[in-house]
């Protein structure tokens, strides 16, 4: 068997609903090879339609780490996915030279390639008063603590994402410190190959995929999957694109048309957001998700 210095990792990135389960799972199959998921919702096993996990049968043809691994009830963070997709790496590797990892959610992607720098500990009440917080004021609220307490990230980070901006307010008030002065920029050296290839179509067809699997998700039952998690809905991993428009509707807040058209524009912009964040990764080659053979090129140079 080949040294680990000689063993690959392919990277599959890209926005959501570009296909990226598909094009990994035909890589997967040609290198006789198994795929490690860097999805921070696909995780979960209360989560299925609204996530877009892979069916059954694409789990049944290629085996698929970190899908329905977690409960949402357990706090799972990019450092946790960090370590445990190292782990994962080290023991698939005795059996395969390369392995595929897939996924949209870049932190994960960054804490595999490059490692992240240690952020302490938050006080669980300070998170749960925040999203209270949150769900009371709403995304404005949240933009004026940023900007009151951690101008250094209302500058530069990601203002229109809830989730960022909730862990930078709890680790200001936790620690004092902007979040931004924990990411010292000191990349990790792995010990095996890093090819990242990242997906992209043109927006008007992305923009089509996004709408026909909404519109798909939501005869596939949907709805049901979200009233099953009334319990729940404070949980952090419910607040994301496809859930929280849902029991908004449930509580009466919006009728049931608006909120699928809002969870279309609200996954549009998330698929955006996605885009600025992989395109400012110069490593990473693109491609169409048809060019599978050009692929497959790229991986054997």
């Amino acid at each position: 068997m080949a040294s680990v210095a000689n063993k690959k990792v392919i990277v599959i990135a890209g926005p959501t609903a570009v296909g990226k389960t598909s094009v990994a799972i035909q890589l997967a199959e040609h290198f006789k090879t198994t795929i490690i998921s860097a999805d921070s919702r696909q995780c979960f096993k209360e989560l299925n339609i609204g996530v877009a996990r892979p069916s059954e049968e694409e789990l049944h043809t290629i085996k698929h780490h970190f899908i329905a691994s977690h409960s949402i009830q357990e706090e799972i963070t990019a450092f946790d996915f960090e370590k445990y997709a190292l782990q994962k790496a080290e023991d698939l590797f005795k059996v395969h030279d390369v392995i595929v990892m897939v996924g949209g959610t870049g932190l994960y992607i960054k804490a595999f390639c490059e490692g992240l720098d240690s952020i302490p500990a938050v006080d669980p009440v300070i998170r749960e008063h925040i999203i209270k917080e949150y769900e009371a004021k709403g995304i404005e609220w949240l933009q004026q603590q940023i900007q009151e307490k951690d101008a250094d990230f209302f500058a530069v980070g990601e203002i229109q994402n809830p989730q960022r901006m909730m862990r930078a307010l709890e680790v200001v008030e936790s620690t004092g410190q902007s979040i931004l002065s924990f990411r010292k920029g000191e990349k990790a050296e792995r010990d095996f190959n890093i090819i990242k290839i990242g997906l992209e179509l043109p927006k008007e067809e992305l923009h089509r995929n996004i709408h026909s699997r909404v519109d798909a998700m939501m005869e596939a039952g949907q709805l049901n999957e979200v009233k099953q998690l009334i319990p729940y809905k404070s949980l952090n991993a419910l607040q994301t694109v496809g859930y929280a428009e849902l029991f908004e509707y449930l509580e009466s807040k919006a009728s049931l048309a608006d909120a699928i058209e809002r969870i279309k524009i609200n996954t549009r912009q998330y698929a955006k957001r996605q885009m600025t964040w992989f395109k400012k990764d110069g490593a990473i080659k693109w491609f169409h998700p048809s060019q599978v053979k050009e692929m497959i090129e790229l991986t054997l140079k």
